[in-house]
């Protein structure tokens, strides 16, 4: 079973905890608003983002995972890429989670309970997919973006790198989304949403 560490000992962070004690052993957090030693649910902060590499050259840990949220989009994709190719990044995914066999999957992802991720469908690096996601065939997500509980994408779909599709979000075939894009709960994407920023609403507009 391999070490597991987790950039971030917040709600996210002890969430990805939770769901990965079954595959992982979860070995700690690093965090640099928590003490070294404070322990989580009985998992222990280990550091801050300071030490993880000479923690990594110690044997601490076999692999990282990011659990930074939407809310900090530049940090989240600053410390990812930062590591990348320096350590190994782990695939948390639930078990109860379907993923089709013909899918292409990046490092570093984050799959929640009850996603579904239909044929020839891909996932970029550093992508996170809450409880009940539903990707249907040919669709991609890119690096960095954090798909909310329930967000369903049609058939040949494009989501940009850092987006933010909020709960519910429904996005019909043949769409493409740019890059930090945010949507509001249960928006419904009917046009290509050709600018960063947020949308909200039935049909799903621009907002700021």
């Amino acid at each position: 079973m391999k070490k597991l560490a987790i950039i971030g000992a917040g709600d996210l962070g002890q969430l990805i905890a939770h769901m990965a004690k079954d595959a992982f052993e979860v070995v700690g957090y690093f965090d640099d608003t928590k003490n070294v030693g404070e322990t989580i649910y009985n998992i222990p902060v280990l550091g801050s983002v300071a030490e993880i590499e000479l923690q990594f050259q110690q044997e601490t840990f076999d692999c990282l995972s990011v659990g930074i949220g939407y809310k900090h989009f530049g940090f989240r994709k600053m410390i990812f890429e930062r590591f990348l190719n320096h350590i190994p990044f782990a695939n948390v995914i639930h078990d109860s989670s379907f993923i089709d066999a013909s899918c292409e999957l990046g490092e570093g992802l984050v799959i929640f309970p009850g996603c579904v991720i239909d044929q020839y469908a891909q996932l970029g690096n550093n992508v996170l997919l809450n409880a009940g996601c539903t990707i249907a065939h040919h669709s991609r997500v890119k690096e960095h973006s954090f798909l909310s509980p329930r967000v369903a994408l049609a058939g040949f779909v494009s989501v940009g790198s850092c987006c933010n599709l909020g709960i519910n979000t429904s996005v019909i075939d043949n769409i493409t989304i740019a890059d930090y894009v945010q949507t509001g709960g249960g928006a419904v994407v009917i046009d290509s949403l050709k600018n960063s920023g947020l949308y909200v609403g039935v049909p799903a507009k621009f907002i700021k």
